[in-house]
Parts: structure tokens; sequence; C-alpha cells
């Protein structure tokens, strides 16, 4: 299974944790990225495109300016953040050139992938380096970005990362050996997870088991930028990013860490960049039956459906949909406002003209603009 799955990635996302790039007594650990480094340059050597995101600019800020804890304010990460950046980037340029391996920086903000256009053009970029040899070193602009516009975490970058270079395989390399069915740093009996065929239901039995959903194997992010790449159809490795040649025994099919396999229900480019690039401006409420339309029958949402409207969006935005019990089940970009929809909701099509003098669609969210969650 594992070789199979593994032995047709050609274009691989690396990510890599600040977790094993440093610590709080040494800074920067040179060893580490010495072996990284050395491990990627073989790969594209052997004809592997590697786009690396790499965390570590606000612990490279932190030992620069003394810091001996992670600051707490906004404004102090940010500017470790900046201090941190170039010297990450010089360790990375001065590492990678010893195996005449040429590198680039790019640092995004999630404004920067939720717009069409910039998305398009980072694609456009990315790429064109790819095909020039160059690896990326991608990271998030943690200088400039505020709650709104932040990915989150790495973790999540990396599996936007996976659409925006249309990669075929996802490594995640982190402290511990992968994926586990507790967190290993609480529970010393918490055993690594192999392989997982469905990220869902293989999740939820192990919820069942009475883990706690958040905090599994002490992963949440990683399971849900796992997740995410799976929609897109590609497969993820979880593994520790402390063992020798790990990047070379995970692509030989060796028992490494977590295999999450990807979903069968593939998302296109666009729809994976419409559910998760999109941070959602307000939600839509529907009934049972509006639900089942989508869910089951790949229907467009119609207003006859919307049962209530939270938040100020306007046409064009994207909107989180939720059922009567409250879970989302859908996202999609709405034809309609938040002040236009509030008119419109709980009415047949026929009568949007009527209550609003215009008709922009007979859909609230046309079925080629909603992704099933």
């Amino acid at each position: 299974m594992r070789k199979k799955t593994l032995g047709r990635a050609k274009r691989i996302v690396v990510k890599v944790g600040s977790s094993i790039l440093a610590s709080v007594e040494r800074g920067l650990l040179q060893e580490v990225f010495s072996c990284l480094v050395k491990e990627i340059a073989e790969l594209k050597r052997q004809g592997y495109e590697i786009v690396l995101v790499s965390s570590g600019a606000i612990a490279a800020g932190m030992e620069k300016l003394g810091y001996k804890t992670r600051p707490q304010s906004i404004t102090l990460k940010q500017a470790a953040a900046a201090v941190g950046q170039s010297r990450l980037m010089n360790v990375y340029e001065s590492l990678f050139s010893r195996h005449q391996q040429m590198v680039a920086q790019i640092l995004l903000t999630h404004d920067d992938l939720g717009n069409r256009r910039r998305f398009l053009n980072a694609r456009n970029t990315l790429l064109t380096l790819l095909e020039l040899g160059i690896i990326p070193v991608i990271n998030e602009n943690d200088t400039v970005v505020v709650d709104e516009i932040k990915f989150g975490d790495n973790d999540n970058l990396s599996a936007l990362i996976t659409n925006l270079v249309e990669a075929d395989l996802l490594i995640i390399l982190t402290d511990i050996e992968g994926l586990c069915d507790a967190d290993p740093r609480v529970h010393p009996d918490a055993k690594c997870i192999s392989l997982v065929e469905d990220i869902d239901s293989d999740l939820e039995s192990m919820i069942g088991k009475g883990r706690n959903a958040t905090s599994v194997g002490g992963m949440a992010s990683k399971i849900q930028s796992a997740r995410k790449a799976a929609r897109f159809g590609i497969p993820t490795v979880i593994a520790s990013g402390t063992r020798k040649e790990v990047l070379h025994q995970i692509l030989k099919g060796k028992e490494i860490g977590t295999l999450i396999l990807p979903k069968p229900d593939v998302l296109s480019s666009r729809k994976h960049w419409i559910a998760f690039n999109l941070k959602p401006k307000g939600e839509v409420i529907v009934d049972e039956g509006a639900k089942r339309a989508v869910v089951q029958n790949g229907k467009s949402l119609l207003p006859s459906g919307v049962v209530k409207v939270r938040g100020n969006f306007d046409r064009g935005d994207s909107v989180s949909c939720f059922g009567p019990r409250g879970k989302e089940f859908a996202r999609g970009l709405v034809n309609y406002s938040a002040s236009e929809l509030e008119k419109i909701r709980g009415l047949r099509t026929e009568r949007i003209e009527e209550i609003l003098g215009y008709k922009y669609s007979d859909e609230v969210i046309h079925r080629d603009d909603l992704v099933v969650l």
C-alpha cells in the first residue's frame, strides 16, 4: 500500500516545524538544518520537485534578540519574526549552496491565497521556480498578519500549498513519531497509527473510544491539514523529523510515521480553494430538506430552504452552511447579500424579483460554487 501510494509522488510539499528546528536553549539547531537540507538536495538530484514550508522565523528572532521565552504580545512576535526571517533564510541559503542548489523565499498571508487572482499569481510564480530547478522556501508573513488574515499555523499553510502547486504528496515533519491514538507526551502508552484510510471515519472511531477530538495525539492542526490535502486527492505522511533520512525512508515506502490516504471524492482546485482558502463572512442556516438536497443530491441551495441568516456579507462572499442541528456541512459563494437574503429566505424562487425588484440568480448558492465538507 505504502510503496504504491508514495511511489507515484514526484512533486512534494515538505513542512518542517519549529519544534524540531529550534530549542529555547540553543536557538536554531544547525545539525538538524544540515541533515534536512542535505536530504532535500539529494532528493532534488534524484528528480523530485520539493516545496519546503518552514517555520522558525520567530525562534530565529528570539535567538538573535536574546529572548529566553517566546514573546506573548503580537507586536513582539512580529518584531522577532522580522529579525528572524532573514536569519532563517540565510541558514537555508548557506546550507543549500553547499549542494549547488538555489532557493527562493516566499512569504504569504491568508489574504494572498483567499484572493483568486493573487492565488493564481502565486501559483504561476511557484510553478516557474520549480521549472527553473529552484526550491521555494515558504513561510507565513508573520510581520504583517493579524488574526483576520492568519493561516493559523504552517500546518494549515502547507495543506493549502498542496493545492497551490498541485503536489503529489504532503509530508509533515514534527517532533513525535506520527499520529497517535493519544498525546504521547501525556499518555506513555499511546500507540502510533501506521495507516489512516479514511481520516473522517477513522478519526470518529478514535473519538468513540473516549479520546479528545481536539487533541488526538496532540496533533489537531495536523489532522485538519491532512484532511484538507485528502480532499484534493493528496496523501499525507506525518513523521518524526529527527529520524535519520526520514524523507528517503518515507519515499521508499518504509513503515515510517502515519500515512493518511486521500479521499475518493476529490475536489477540483477551484472548489478546494472555495472550501479552504476563503474565510466565511457569514452563516446560512437551512432546513433538513435543503441540506439533504445539497448533500445527497448535489443540488444548488435555493431561498426556500434558508431558515436564518447570520453575519454581514456581500454578494460573492464565502458563507458557511449549517443544518438544523447546528453543524456546518457546506461552504459556498453566495449570490445575494445578507440583507437581500434576509428578505427572500423561505420564499420560492419565482418570488425573488417580486420582493427585491430584481433577480441575480434563482439560487442562493449555485452547486458549481458550493462545496460539501
